[in-house]
């Protein structure tokens, strides 16, 4: 029996380990996933700390409590930094970060050192699988060449495939057994036991006829959703011109029961996906001599929204004859969407720093994130203020950029000498400004 039909029967018999390479909210979730089903899951990351913390039974991500990191280990996951262990595994999945660089082009830095890593220990028998959203033909002109390189070919002695990652942090509804999975193989044998691979984690699987198909599909996905957010977020600009509520109009256009899809205005994109992924695409176009306007004109939209949020401040603070120079400011979540602590490209960050640069005195209250985490680009040193009447008083204005169920409007609303609402979650006092 060849490498990869032996591959195959201990798939069938359940009777494989996975690696899994990137521990955040992606790559845990999927790893826990494996683990509960009773798959041997080996967890690899960079991070030590992040290492010691799931090796000791500890979660740092809100939504994944401990006793799931406990219940894992005691059936067989481990956490680790030492990537000669990629040998013990039998199919390995990348779900490593793919960022932007200064310039906006792709950053593969991520994926590339990882795969390098692997590589020294990778055998006849595996089955590589990237998860991390990119461009289309990074698995064929990444990872392919790099297989050759060792002598290693799809299809024949080992496995490669593309799956991008569809989690959705804090959907009650969609866990990552319930998301329909996309998959593409480099071969048909490499889809095959891609598909058998994943069938035990993932319920839904959608094979494809390539990786190029699979990655084109994970950017539609996210381009779809900043296109539309970057219209009404277009939209929101010409109603506040207009002195229109633009939630109102969402709310009436909503009822319309065909053609028409509610997407709600913010204070501009966050999340590991929709404020980079498009830009994949964008710059890969362009080697095809494709200019891709529309994806480009959302793009600046979204970017542009910060700036748009800091402005609407320092109108509202200058109608009450303050300057943003001084004044104590108050950004109301940090995560980038509501009832989570995922802080990726959260425009609560960016509006921080314009804010600061400008001048202000800025801090932040996030029930979820009670201490500013560490990121490439910002650097604040600051904890999550309690929210109290004695405390909503010590600032000249608040900015609310992530509507948390768990905040206590009344008490901000009533206490509160100015509350910028970027989210539409207040209306009607003198205090609330719409932005």
């Amino acid at each position: 029996m060849n490498a990869l039909g032996l591959l195959r029967q201990k798939i069938a018999n359940g009777d494989f380990a996975v690696g899994i390479y990137g521990l955040g909210y992606v790559g845990l979730p999927l790893a826990l996933r494996f683990a509960e089903v009773g798959v041997r899951v080996i967890g690899f990351d960079v991070d030590a700390e992040k290492v010691h913390k799931l090796n000791a039974g500890q979660s740092y991500i809100e939504r994944l409590g401990a006793d799931q990191i406990t219940q894992a280990l005691q059936t067989g996951f481990e956490a680790t930094d030492d990537f000669s262990r990629s040998i013990e595994a039998d199919v390995l999945i990348i779900c490593v970060p793919t960022p932007l660089d200064r310039h906006h082009e792709p950053d593969l830095s991520f994926v590339v050192n990882t795969v390098e890593a692997i590589l020294p220990h990778f055998r006849a028998g595996q089955l590589l699988s990237l998860e991390s959203t990119t461009w289309p033909g990074t698995t064929e002109e990444v990872l392919l060449p790099r297989l050759r390189e060792r002598s290693f070919e799809p299809g024949v002695d080992c496995a490669l495939v593309f799956s991008p990652e569809r989690e959705d942090p804090g959907n009650p509804t969609y866990g990552t057994r319930d998301i329909p999975k996309v998959i593409g193989g480099q071969t048909p044998l490499c889809l095959e036991l891609g598909q058998a691979a994943y069938a035990y984690a993932i319920r839904t699987l959608v094979p494809v006829s390539s990786p190029r198909v699979a990655e084109m599909t994970k950017l539609l996905e996210n381009i779809h959703r900043a296109v539309n957010i970057g219209l009404v977020n277009e939209m929101k600009i010409v109603c506040d011109k207009m002195k229109i509520d633009i939630h109102e109009v969402i709310r009436a256009a909503a009822t319309k029961p065909f053609g028409f899809v509610p997407y709600t205005p913010g204070p501009g994109l966050g999340g590991h996906c929709i404020p980079i992924d498009p830009f994949y695409l964008t710059w890969k176009a362009k080697e095809y001599g494709i200019n891709t306007r529309f994806i480009e004109l959302a793009g600046e939209i979204n970017h542009y929204m910060p700036h748009w949020v800091v402005q609407k401040v320092a109108d509202a603070l200058n109608d009450r004859g303050r300057a943003i120079k001084g004044s104590r400011i108050l950004v109301l979540g940090l995560a980038y969407k509501k009832n989570i602590d995922d802080t990726r490209e959260s425009p609560a960050v960016e509006i921080m720093s314009l804010l600061e640069s400008k001048g202000a005195h800025v801090e932040y209250s996030d029930p979820h994130v009670p201490k500013f985490p560490r990121k490439r680009d910002y650097s604040f040193d600051l904890e999550s203020v309690e929210l109290t009447q004695q405390s909503l008083r010590g600032f000249d204005c608040m900015v609310l950029t992530t509507d948390h169920d768990t905040f206590d409007y009344e008490l901000l609303q009533k206490h509160s000498p100015l509350l910028v609402d970027t989210r539409g979650r207040l209306t009607g006092a003198a205090n609330v400004i719409s932005a």
